[in-house]
């Protein structure tokens, strides 16, 4: 081992040994029947992976090589996901980019192949990324959600739940992105906060039998004027004493010759707005369920990319075309962008005197999360499915406890949404995804299956029937949730199916407890039995992780500049080109100087370089039950302190252990009962066995990386390191045969524990250590995780060391206080010693002389017997310190009388307020003994310090003067 932790060189170093022994491996089924399974959330392939997925994935991997150590067949299996309209997104501008076409310059075969071209490239650099962390990852079954075996286990869940009734095609309101022109997600619609206006517009009476315009009308307040022209009614609250008169009377909508009816819905909010609410089911969600209750038609103004149509799409409202209102639009609105047409149709109500008045508002307006603009609500015909027929064995799943959310909490969030779930959209309008196996003739006849030819086989169709494909594809989310089980070979007859399914542990975000975790449940549910027959659920535990923030606590986001590549931890980046990473292909281009300006506060010598170690370290301890986790880099640079001082520990223990090779039989526990010191470490160690096993299976990692942090740096680098080394240099054959013994365990049990955290510098190290006494297996990760051993508890030692420790910390105190040397020898006197310290010194006394740098140990009755002293008392035991030949007394009496008066004025304050008759009565009765116990010690110190006092005053009687 070199003198200086080269974390670079070496990690190159472990990437070879790990491909040259073929370490990342499922393989060894023999050696347990017990399976343990975690599915990496596929990520996807639209560029490096970020900061979550770090850390994400780095706790996949601790508990992965945790529970390999176990003893278990464990796969931690990887795949990235075809992530449908941000990969088509993507790659349409960087083909406008680089060849200046847009996607309609290619046929969709053409396009689909442009795109699985750029794939093979964007995932070589996640792959890279994932590599140079270390995770135990079988890379020859890597899966890809849009391969060819997993489009066959596609086309058979939609085959069989739409055969068994649960997927069917509607019209309905969806979330329209005019730029992509595709149904997106709910988890894709970004709810902004856009200063607007509210216009209040008059609708007037009209009796409907003569159609003659009446002088009267309603007010409504709208911040959407352009759907007026979709308005099939007004609608009041049946309860409203204002409108109470009108219902049932009818309006003449501005601009149009058309006639709708009031009509009453307790949904209605009496004291927004006028209380009175324009009605356009075609355009607005909470309008198209008025419009479903009340049977009203529906009317689509829009094209698909957000324009006015020529004519009115007019239908009743099961979605059914009907010819009931003039579908005629005006010339003058007619193929206009809606935000043009709104300003037109302002203008002409306020030629005509319909708006009555306009105010400034506020207003959320959802946004589509990737093409940035204003969603559109549309009216369109897509696939769903029946999400409340699979949601009751999603629920009982959880309430029976089979799968389990860590923290609990999400237990109640997972439930809330299951229980109200809609139907899910599954159809999207784009080319790259799974297309929908379903084919229609010029009928429009609906045929499901695996492909054409099979159609035609299931249902007798010649050549002569014309069959197209659906040209629309399936959400992702709808192929992601199939991860569990296609991911692992289905619909074959996979061997890794029946091995690892159901699954172990799912780590992911809260964010998409709704979108993936839910619908994972309920389709594997569905399609997935066990040997018996009953439904398999996807995976027993779902472990939340919280958000990984920026310093600010901002959402770490490519537009807003803050996003931190883990490479960049690892490797080490410039300021400049830092800054050039966070500013490339933004967005909103407005923002490139304010970026500029954050990168240079935050980060103005760039970052430098950290071992992968560290950084896995450091999303460890960031492992908490928050919701919200901010960065710190700081944090970062002390767990590569840590790093450093785990190598220069290591490189003692094998010093000393090639030191004494040959002498020792590290496989056999010949000196551990000898040494004091080993007793103690071994308790202390052990007790941190106990506590990692805990945290690991309650998955606190953070106090996980505590405890070893804690144990590592203070108990076994400062204390422990530092007490032996008087006995390596001065001890006995015997004890320094013991204490190499117990650094080579210990050592050893250490980098067991870290590794699953810390794979590089263990692997390191162990074959270091291994090559001088190979006991265990030489590869760290088949070796066992260290247990739990009631038997090497020693509550004695662990008493007594502390004890002693103390002692230690007095004794180094008053060398620097008095400017001995540390290593100067000194001599002591005890007096009060307790029957066990007064055994546990006779037991170990040479080695405590040699830990101490003690000339000698001397039990004394009375004080009289000592020369002059520095007096201490430890745990009611007094500690006299010969150093007649530098004490100052002047210095040592004034520490005396400061502590005196401190004790005085401590005893005056407790005695006063057990005197205090109103305390006596109102205090806790414990509280009163707490005071009364603290009374009774400072008397007993004071008493004390004052005999150490006078000694010194009537040792030295002329120093006084």
């Amino acid at each position: 081992m070199e003198k200086h932790y080269n974390f670079q060189l070496i990690e190159k170093k472990i990437q070879k040994y790990l491909k040259k022994n073929e370490f990342f491996f499922h393989s060894e089924r023999k050696i347990s029947s017990d399976s343990f399974c975690v599915m990496v959330p596929p990520p996807n392939i639209t560029g490096y992976l970020h900061m979550g997925h770090a850390f994400q994935q780095t706790i996949m991997d601790v508990i992965t090589r945790y529970h390999r150590m176990l003893g278990k067949n464990t796969l931690l299996q990887m795949g990235t996901d075809h992530a449908g309209i941000a990969t088509q997104m993507v790659v349409e501008r960087y083909l406008l980019r680089k060849e200046g076409k847009d996607k309609n310059s290619y046929s969709r075969k053409e396009f689909i192949n442009k795109i699985f071209h750029w794939k093979k490239k964007s995932e070589l650099i996640m792959f890279k990324q994932i590599k140079r962390l270390g995770h135990l990852i079988d890379w020859n079954s890597v899966r890809f959600t849009l391969d060819s075996n997993f489009s066959e286990a596609v086309k058979k869940v939609f085959i069989t739940l739409y055969r068994d009734g649960l997927i069917y095609r509607r019209k309905k309101l969806v979330h329209w992105d005019i730029h992509f022109r595709t149904v997106i997600s709910d988890l894709e619609v970004e709810n902004k906060i856009c200063q607007t206006n509210m216009w209040y517009i008059r609708y007037a009476f009209v009796e409907k039998k003569y159609n003659l315009l009446n002088k009267g009308g309603v007010i409504v307040a709208t911040t959407r004027p352009e759907t007026l022209l979709g308005d099939t009614a007004l609608a009041v609250h049946p309860e409203d004493s204002r409108y109470l008169k009108y219902i049932g009377k009818y309006v003449l909508v501005p601009i149009l010759n058309r006639i709708i009816p009031i009509i009453s819905d307790a949904s209605i909010d009496m004291l927004k707005g006028t209380g009175c609410v324009k009605i356009t089911p075609a355009h607005d969600f909470h309008d198209y369920d008025i419009g479903q209750r009340n049977k009203l038609p529906m009317i689509n103004i829009f094209t698909r990319d957000g324009k006015i149509r020529k004519t009115f799409n007019i239908l009743d409202y099961n979605g059914k075309k009907i010819s009931i209102f003039d579908n005629q639009v005006p010339k003058n609105l007619q193929n206009h962008d809606r935000l043009i047409a709104r300003k037109k149709i302002l203008l002409i109500l306020k030629a005509t005197g319909f708006i009555k008045k306009v105010i400034k508002h506020e207003a959320s307006v959802p946004h589509g999360d990737r093409s940035g603009v204003i969603l559109e609500p549309m009216l369109t015909n897509q696939w769903y499915l029946n999400a409340k027929a699979l949601s009751s064995l999603a629920i009982q799943a959880v309430k029976e406890k089979k799968i389990i959310f860590i923290p609990h909490q999400y237990k109640n969030m997972y439930l809330a949404w299951m229980n109200n779930i809609q139907d899910w959209c599954i159809s999207r309008q784009l080319w790259w995804g799974h297309r929908i196996p379903v084919w229609y003739d010029i009928n429009k006849n609906i045929y499901v299956g695996e492909n054409e030819q099979s159609i035609r086989k299931e249902y007798s169709l010649d050549s002569s029937v014309g069959l197209y494909q659906d040209p629309d594809v399936l959400d992702t989310w709808f192929s992601s949730s199939l991860w569990t089980f296609a991911g692992l070979g289905w619909p074959g007859n996979s061997e890794k199916l029946l091995t690892f399914h159901p699954t172990d542990v799912l780590v992911c975000g809260f964010d998409i407890i709704f979108f993936w975790i839910a619908r994972m449940v309920m389709i594997t549910m569905y399609m997935i039995k066990d040997k018996n027959g009953k439904p398999q659920i996807p995976f027993k535990t779902v472990y939340i992780t919280g958000l990984i923030r920026d310093e600010s606590g901002k959402k770490m986001s490519k537009s807003y500049g803050n996003i931190l590549d883990p490479l960049d931890m690892i490797n080490g980046i410039s300021l400049l080109k830092l800054i050039k990473k966070r500013t490339k292909n933004l967005i909103n281009p407005d923002a490139l100087n304010t970026i500029r300006l954050s990168t240079i506060k935050n980060f103005p010598e760039g970052i430098s370089a950290h071992s992968t170690d560290a950084l896995r370290y450091t999303f460890l301890s960031l492992a908490s039950t928050s919701r919200n986790i901010n960065w710190d880099m700081s944090r970062l640079q002390g767990y590569q302190n840590f790093c450093n001082k785990i190598w220069n520990a290591s490189r003692f223990v094998i010093k000393h252990i090639k030191k004494n090779a040959g002498q020792n039989n590290y496989s056999q526990n010949n000196y551990f009962n000898t040494c004091l010191l080993d007793k103690w470490i071994f308790s202390e160690l052990n007790d941190v066995c106990k506590k990692y096993h805990i945290a690991m299976k309650v998955f606190r990692f953070d106090n996980l990386s505590v405890l070893l942090h804690k144990f590592i740096w203070h108990k076994f680098c400062d204390q422990y390191l530092e007490l032996i080394k008087p006995i390596l240099k001065y001890g006995k054959n015997y004890e320094i045969q013991s204490i190499t013994y117990t650094l080579f365990h210990v050592l050893s049990i250490l980098l067991l524990l870290l590794h699953p955290i810390m794979p590089f510098i263990t692997i390191y190290i162990w074959n270091c250590l291994q090559a001088l006494q190979p006991i265990y297996k030489s590869i760290i990760v088949v070796n066992s995780i260290p247990q739990y051993n009631k038997s090497l508890n020693n509550v004695y030692a662990t008493k007594c060391m502390k004890w002693f420790q103390k002692i230690i910390s007095v004794l180094r105190c008053i060398r620097v206080d008095t400017k001995v040397s540390y290593n100067a020898v000194l001599k002591i006197y005890i007096r009060n010693l307790s029957y066990k310290k007064r055994v546990f010194i006779f037991e170990n006394y040479t080695v405590l002389k040699k830990m101490a740098y003690l000339e000698e140990m001397v039990e004394i009755k009375e004080i009289d017997q000592i020369p002059s002293s520095i007096i201490r008392i430890i745990e009611d035991v007094e500690i006299f310190v010969e150093i007649s030949s530098f004490l100052d007394i002047n210095i040592e009496l004034q520490r005396l009388n400061k502590r005196i008066r401190l004790l005085e004025q401590s005893i005056q304050r407790t005695g006063s307020l057990l005197c205090n008759k109103q305390f006596l009565i109102r205090a806790p009765k414990h509280l009163i003994l707490e005071k009364k116990s603290l009374l009774n010690k400072d008397i007993s110190i004071l008493d004390k310090i004052n005999i150490q006092k006078k000694v010194l005053v009537k040792k030295n009687i002329n120093c006084l003067k």
